[in-house]
């Protein structure tokens, strides 16, 4: 079984996050990571490649450095990277993106597709949506437990009511949650081998895209304009010189919110 996981590179959640007041997209020029639930995918193509047998194969469209997280992949046990990198597609929106990762999974024809459930930079939640509907194929989120029998998976998710069970026939598409598993940490051995697999890097023009159809040109979404929070009004800073609780309750009396 050939299982292709699509990864997104993301700032590391311990560096400072900005907008570039000019393009208004995040500023990525900081340390990047593989994104924590793409990390669960990739956990979760390789226990069902060790039981299933077959190939897993990480894909992801962002600038030459994200090859750096997708390394991660790697090393935890996948065969191959697959990065989708070309300056027409910056700024590409979720619309977009989706067009491209299509393009390259149909050249990859996996047997399954796999996604985190989602990023931790947008929060969209609804990329594996759109590249399912790009590809024509069932699709089936938030999965908590997975299990493949020959042609068919099963998927199990909870919800506020209980668990949803749903089957679906492969070739498919699966968001899957942070509850699915417990990632393996890469060993040495896989960490060092990483360096030596394929990490095939490919252009829109090798996938038979338009850049028209890739980055802001092809996205459904445009940024009008970005900034800062205002700054807080009507302060005011109380000295504790022994009366600080009176000077509060004075100040939240005036403004009638205790009476």
């Amino acid at each position: 079984m050939k299982i292709a996981v699509c990864v997104k590179q993301v700032p590391d959640a311990t560096s400072h996050k900005r907008l570039d007041p000019e393009t208004h997209r995040l500023d990525r020029s900081g340390e990047g990571v593989l994104n924590a639930t793409d990390v669960n995918a990739v956990e979760e193509a390789l226990r069902l490649k060790d039981a299933e047998g077959g190939e897993v194969v990480v894909v992801s469209l962002g600038p030459e450095k994200a090859m750096d997280a997708l390394r991660k992949a790697l090393a935890m046990g996948a065969e191959r990277a697959l990065l989708i990198t070309d300056p027409g597609a910056a700024g590409s929106d979720l619309v977009a993106t989706s067009r491209a990762l299509a393009a390259a999974l149909e050249r990859e024809e996996p047997d399954l597709v796999l996604f985190g459930q989602q990023s931790s930079d947008a929060d969209g939640a609804v990329l594996w949506a759109a590249v399912a509907e790009r590809l024509r194929r069932p699709m089936v989120s938030q999965v908590a437990e997975l299990t493949v029998e020959g042609t068919e998976l099963t998927g199990k998710r909870q919800t506020e009511f209980g668990y949803d069970v749903i089957s679906a026939p492969l070739p498919a598409v699966v968001a899957v949650s942070d509850a699915i598993n417990e990632p393996r940490y890469p060993s040495l051995k896989g960490i060092m081998g990483a360096k030596s697999k394929p990490q095939e890097t490919l252009s829109l023009a090798d996938l038979g895209l338009d850049v028209q159809l890739v980055g802001e040109a092809g996205s459904g979404t445009t940024v009008l304009a970005s900034a800062p929070p205002p700054p807080k009004s009507d302060q005011m800073r109380i000295e504790d010189d022994g009366s600080a609780a009176e000077k509060i309750v004075e100040y939240l009396v005036d403004r009638r919110l205790i009476a």
